[in-house]
């Protein structure tokens, strides 16, 4: 398998509504809820 370069952050979202819950909600609502790994931005190097 590849190594990756970007860090990546577990969250979870609520299907019915869209937003992004925690997790002891996901936890209690397996059916209604979905697992996203989503990439976290390096930061931006200074110029100069």
């Amino acid at each position: 398998m590849a190594k990756t370069t970007s860090q990546t952050r577990t969250i979870f979202r609520s299907s019915v509504s869209g937003r992004i819950v925690d997790e002891k909600f996901a936890r209690a609502h397996p059916r209604e809820t979905e697992k996203e790994r989503v990439k976290i931005p390096s930061p931006k190097k200074p110029q100069g």
